[in-house]
């Protein structure tokens, strides 16, 4: 028989997604084929401290995640509870790493310091194979600014924007708003650049609107990104979304639509409250699914991603249904129910299947990386 690989599930961490990514692991620990795979949680607690055996599942039963399996991405009730670094399995990074003789991880782990490239940094240090995207990927795929550029050399449609740094916004708030409105026409978006789930996100619909919205950026991130409002004052843009799975011959998933429940798709939409409605597949013609599809491989090597991505597009609702890329998500929300696994699904490849070909691709890119040579012989 076979041996089993080693597979550490990483999760939780420093981020403002630190919830959603108790939910992401608590489905990702249910699903994943046992008779494969010898799994290891290890958590990141709100503080930075890597926990692991009893304390790392008591962090996601702090935080109250269904694990049956009638769980939904709203499941998260109370906020995670904090294990004291003081506990006996509160560990270092590398004590985890090293100590549990793991095969590859899977970070779980959603936003700053565990999406951006920092903990990939931490994988490659140790030699580890890991799931999803490298530093680079990872950086490039958290920051939206970089991103876009990389978008743009790509000569990929992207929408007007203008990013700002927080230190531009304190110094001279009517100037960075003068900037602006100097290049947008409202309504507008205000983002922190580097953050996902659509945490500190907001629509603006005037100039009363825009300062505090920045503001509320600038909490999250020292780049703000402000971006043109597709479909103008009158109607909602389209949005849609594509998986995509591989390293360097990645496939696209079938295209699929979220309809808000609310004015966008925020955080509240996506996990917290009831009305938004997936379309799998997305009612497209053939020629703009085979666009959307085609556009989204652009966007995964333009970014030089491996692994997995949840790529957004927002389209035009007239009749020009002119389709913008919005961005890629390195490590999209993955319960059984968020879209990248339902696009998968709808594609074929049902979810514990998917994360298996996930901590293959992972290996695969760990027997390449071998062909490297690191220092002159």
């Amino acid at each position: 028989m076979a041996k089993k690989l080693r597979v550490g599930i990483l999760f939780g961490g420093r981020s403002g997604e630190h919830e959603v990514s108790l939910l992401s692991a608590a489905s990702v620990l249910k699903a994943i084929d046992r008779t494969k795979f010898d799994v290891v949680p290890i958590a990141i607690n709100k503080s930075g401290h890597w926990l692991t055996g009893g304390a790392a599942t008591g962090l996601l039963e702090g935080g109250q995640v269904s694990t049956s399996p009638a769980d939904s991405e709203s499941a998260v009730s109370e906020p995670a509870t904090e294990l004291s670094v003081a506990a006996p399995s509160a560990i270092d990074s590398h004590a985890a790493l090293d100590g549990q003789g793991l095969d590859v991880v899977f970070p779980v782990l959603h936003g700053t310091f565990g999406e951006d490239g920092t903990i990939q940094g931490l994988f490659e240090m140790a030699g580890i194979a890991y799931v999803g995207s490298g530093v680079l990927g990872s950086a490039a795929g958290m920051d939206k600014d970089l991103m876009k550029r990389l978008f743009t050399e790509a000569k990929l449609p992207i929408v007007k924007h203008v990013t700002l740094l927080r230190a531009e916004w304190r110094k001279s708030p009517r100037k960075a708003i003068a900037r602006v409105e100097s290049v947008l026409r409202y309504p507008v978006f205000v983002k922190p650049a580097n953050l996902g789930s659509s945490v500190g996100i907001s629509k603006v619909h005037d100039r009363g609107e825009l300062g505090p919205a920045l503001e509320v950026a600038a909490k999250y991130d020292r780049k703000l990104v402000v971006e043109h409002g597709v479909g103008g004052k009158k109607a909602k843009a389209r949005e849609l979304e594509v998986a995509v799975l591989g390293n360097d011959d990645p496939k696209a998933s079938v295209v699929g639509e979220i309809i808000p429940g609310k004015e966008f798709y925020d955080y509240e939409a996506k996990y917290l409250s009831e009305g938004s409605v997936p379309v799998i597949p997305a009612n497209l013609t053939r020629a703009e699914s085979k666009q959307v599809r085609e556009m989204a491989l652009s966007a995964f090597r333009a970014c030089d991603l491996s692994g997995l991505a949840r790529v957004d597009f927002l389209m035009e609702p007239d009749g020009k249904r002119r389709i913008y890329l919005n961005e890629v998500n390195t490590m999209p929300g993955f319960t059984k129910i968020s879209m990248y696994p339902k696009l998968w699904e709808a594609s074929g490849l049902p979810y514990t299947e998917l994360i298996t070909r996930l901590i293959d691709l992972a290996l695969e890119r760990q027997e390449e990386k071998k062909q490297t040579t690191y220092s002159r012989e």
